[in-house]
């Protein structure tokens, strides 16, 4: 027997976050919409593995408190998110010290940057004893020495403060205007000392663009610097898949439809290989760029950056607190790392310790070995009783988004289909609900109102293919 045809105003192939948002813009104008998702699970890339009662992410993104897609996108209004300690800890020569925009009253980052030293051990013979430094609003110290700091000299401190201060001041189409280079080469033609650029801002940026060579256009790393000084690096609680999960819950019944693999589309239909031919008013394509390049030939397919996290447990958790760790020196292969557990709780059994570091890049077979060797450096104790809780590669983690850069490609590729993701926009969290959202409005423009165009019929089960 043939399989049935299915009808709804609007298709969403692929549940990940960008998919989801758009629907719940969908269905909240009255529009009837299914989101069809190949995998088992919704979510995509954001997703979390469940072992002995730890969450474990296998992207592992960042987020940050000034994303504005994470306070407008409708059905995120109760999600929770979970703050480091301001700023992040950079690790040199042996010590940390800790970086951070200095905060105004609870409020976004308006002020000086600010750097205090903690030790990661004892202080080396000869380093000299501390001075206090004045920085607006607080007393902080750094090292007498020089060399060891990965800021500079109070004065490039100053310096740097200042430039993050107009960052986090300037209109986000100013930011846009300026001329496009290669991240790395911005930094340089700025004039910021090179102990500030190669000590701070090179891991930041780093870790923040997941993109160690720093090739990522100036305009997309100066909206990750601005949300730095604006607002605090979190995580959602839960875990990584508790922002989609949140955005599946606030759709109607039905709606979602999982283990459905789509064959192709059409501005009219959709064709699956379980359940046959859906029809409807428009095709929405949410899947990473390689699966929507597949179903829409001619779209372009940018590269990636592959991504490694690696989850441990141990009995003697690092004197870190919930910070943010960064490698100012690049002596291995973790980008970033920190004791997870405690920035979000939810993710460890009660009494028991998660710490999640990342490595950008190929790995390597012998990855986990190397990261120990460089978190035992990094935290400043013995990491050979750590045990490994998991290793995740994923080779399409990140897309790269080298200059040119076009940060509001179309949406709408004619009447009745169009596309979304992080390949659309910025590659982040932000940039896959922003082009959610600007795909939803071209959704319902097009559509001629905010009204539904058919009597959906139910959607069986999807069988196990």
């Amino acid at each position: 027997m043939p399989e049935p045809t299915y009808q709804a105003d609007v298709v969403v192939v692929g549940a990940g976050i960008a998919g989801l948002s758009a629907a719940r813009r969908l269905t909240s104008a009255g529009v009837t919409t299914v989101v069809l998702e190949a995998a088992h699970e919704v979510g995509g890339r954001m997703a979390t593995e469940k072992v002995d009662g730890f969450r474990l992410d296998r992207v592992g993104r960042l987020l940050s408190t000034a994303y504005p897609e994470l306070r407008r996108a409708p059905g995120l209004d109760g999600l929770v998110l979970r703050p480091f300690d301001p700023g992040v800890l950079l690790h040199s020569d042996g010590r940390h010290h800790r970086a951070a925009a200095q905060q105004r009253g609870g409020r976004s980052a308006r002020g000086a940057l600010h750097a205090v030293r903690a030790f990661a051990g004892a202080p080396r013979p000869g380093s000299g004893p501390r001075r206090p430094v004045a920085v607006p609003g607080r007393q902080v110290s750094v090292p007498r020495s020089r060399s060891g700091a990965p800021l500079g000299t109070a004065v490039d401190q100053a310096r740097l403060g200042a430039a993050l201060t107009r960052l986090a001041g300037t209109p986000v189409e100013r930011m846009l205007a300026r001329p496009e280079l290669p991240a790395a080469e911005a930094l340089v033609a700025r004039g910021l000392p090179a102990r500030t650029v190669d000590g701070f801002l090179r891991p930041l940026l780093s870790a923040l663009l997941y993109d160690p060579d720093l090739t990522t256009s100036s305009r997309c790393a100066d909206l990750a610097l601005h949300a730095f000084a604006s607002g605090r690096l979190c995580l959602p609680e839960g875990g990584a898949e508790a922002l989609p999960q949140r955005l599946a819950r606030t759709l109607p019944p039905g709606t979602v439809r999982t283990g459905v693999r789509v064959t192709s589309v059409s501005t009219t239909s959709v064709t699956t290989a379980e359940h046959g031919e859906f029809r409807c008013g428009a095709v929405l394509v949410a899947t990473g760029a390689r699966a929507a390049a597949e179903l829409l030939p001619g779209l372009r397919v940018p590269g990636f950056h592959p991504v490694t996290v690696v989850h441990h447990t141990t009995d003697e958790p690092p004197a870190t607190g919930a910070s943010l760790l960064l490698d100012a020196d690049r002596g291995g292969p973790v980008a970033h790392t920190a004791v997870v557990s405690r920035v979000d709780p939810t993710r460890a059994p009660a009494g028991r310790t998660l710490v999640t570091s990342t490595v950008l890049g190929r790995a390597t077979p012998d990855v986990d070995t190397a990261v120990r060797m460089h978190l035992a450096r990094l935290y400043g104790v013995s990491t050979a009783r750590w045990e490994t809780l998991a290793v995740h590669h994923t080779a399409e983690a990140v897309p790269t988004m080298r200059p040119p850069h076009d940060l509001r490609r179309p949406v709408r590729l004619l009447a009745g289909l169009y596309v979304c993701g992080d390949h659309r926009d910025t590659a982040s969290v932000q940039g896959a609900l922003h082009s959610a959202h600007r795909a939803a409005g071209a959704i319902l423009t097009d559509l001629g109102g905010h009204r539904s165009l058919h009597t959906a019929e139910p959607v069986p089960t999807a069988r196990a293919a």
